[in-house]
């Protein structure tokens, strides 16, 4: 074989992968391109091909339908137990389904884009004539209403405690930050000596897991307390059953009681099971659902908080757990997102595995401005993509400087998201179609 054929049958490959016909007609003259086609007549084409749909066509094709409205309690708890007598959905997830009906079976359809990583940078030269895009988010559905500077390093924590007009983040900075919600400003900066490792509030209290500790504030009466007992650091904080957990670097998890009469936690027990640290902890009914660094996630009865079930699907670091309705669903290093439902004999078993390019972070569910679940997924390579349930169908996507470690729901369809750099950033859902740019 030649050199010209075997350049020849390796650009039909090429061809062949991206998916178009390896058809001369429909490739530009490179010669012609640069003035110096002698050619006549030419094989190739001398004129440009059509240009690529727009961003607004991309969004505008993308489905938004699906065929059951199953309920989020809560960012982080389930609205009733799981079944035991449920049968394994599998035939649900990962399709699509529109009003009439499933369709047949494929994979979830993808937003296929790239965002442009000089203008993330703020340098890109091309301007308006870049192929890639300049926007902070690709799709229809949500709006960006601004962004909170001021930390250093990682956001890790972002809570919104109640009857409180403030919102507070903390970050591996060591700093949480006061915002007022009315004026977008700082309106105080707590140092506290050491890595904030996570944060959620309760009612009107602040928790934030720390090194060998957890600080609380009652952010109405202002008073501060410190949980002692941890080892190294709390990675993740979960209340439920009317005790507050703590995930720790030891792999254990610890549990408070809160006492009205003297307004303190009580240590109320210690629960062992785990060989490496816990980062992730949800609560759903009466059962608690911890992932950690082991790879496993283990399931406690918050009754007896004994560990009643490990659940082994995953090959890497299990990073979030949430619960949806009568699911569990659990992310992962190992790049999966796993559903898991509840057999007849009461056991959790994984009913769809959604595999992705990258790593993935962490797990936010809301609803959109139609009362529709929605799957918030934030990965490694900086970007946090929307999901349809039960469907998988992408939404849009949202772009950041680097990669999001959390992920807060809010009132009014509002939710925050706080990268790797620092900032904060408040979006909130469409009511009606919106494309935002800058």
């Amino acid at each position: 074989m030649d050199v010209d054929t075997a350049a020849r049958d390796r650009n039909k490959r090429v061809f062949s992968r991206l998916g178009a016909a390896p058809d001369k007609s429909q490739k530009v003259c490179y010669y012609w391109r640069a003035g110096k086609c002698n050619r006549n007549p030419c094989h190739f084409l001398h004129r440009e091909l059509p240009p690529l749909p727009s961003i607004d066509e991309i969004a505008s094709k993308h489905p938004h339908g699906l065929a059951n409205d199953r309920s989020f309690s809560g960012p982080s708890s389930m609205s009733r137990r799981p079944n035991p007598n449920m049968q394994l959905a599998s035939n649900t997830w990962g399709r699509y389904h529109g009003a009439g009906g499933p369709e047949s079976a494929r994979a979830p359809r993808k937003i296929q884009d790239k965002v442009c990583h000089y203008w993330l940078g703020g340098n890109c030269s091309y301007g308006d004539k870049c192929r890639y895009l300049h926007s902070w988010f690709l799709g229809d559905c949500v709006t960006l209403l601004t962004h909170l500077e001021g930390h250093q390093k990682v956001i890790s924590g972002i809570a919104l405690p109640s009857g409180s007009d403030k919102l507070y983040s903390g970050s591996k900075d060591q700093s949480v930050r006061v915002w007022d919600c009315q004026t977008g400003q700082c309106a105080g900066v707590i140092n506290l000596g050491s890595e904030i490792g996570c944060m959620i509030s309760e009612g009107p209290w602040l928790f934030v897991g720390i090194p060998n500790a957890v600080k609380a504030w009652n952010t109405q009466t202002t008073s501060e307390l410190s949980l002692s007992g941890p080892v190294g650091q709390v990675y993740a904080l979960i209340v439920g059953y009317g005790m507050l957990f703590a995930g720790t670097q030891d792999g254990n998890i610890l549990a408070w009681k809160f006492d009205a009469a003297s307004n303190c936690f009580q240590p109320a027990a210690s629960l062992q099971s785990h060989s490496l640290a816990v980062v992730a902890l949800v609560v759903g009914a009466n059962r608690l659902y911890s992932g950690s660094m082991d790879h496993t996630i283990r399931v406690w009865d918050l009754e007896s908080l004994q560990c009643i079930q490990t659940l082994t699907g995953h090959t890497s670091v299990v990073m979030s757990v949430l619960c949806w309705d009568q699911f569990l669903l659990s992310c992962s290093l190992d790049k999966t997102i796993k559903v898991w439902a509840a057999t007849e004999s009461g056991k959790l078993e994984v009913t769809y595995t959604h595999n992705e390019e990258h790593a993935v972070l962490a797990l936010c569910g809301m609803h959109d401005s139609q009362a529709k679940p929605v799957l918030m997924c934030s990965y490694k390579n900086n970007t946090i993509h929307l999901y349809d349930l039960p469907s998988f169908n992408e939404r849009g996507r949202i772009f950041s400087r680097e990669e999001v470690r959390a992920i807060q729901i809010g009132p009014g369809g509002l939710f925050f998201t706080g990268d790797g750099t620092g900032e904060l950033r408040v979006w909130k859902w469409a009511t009606e179609p919106a494309l935002v740019t800058s």
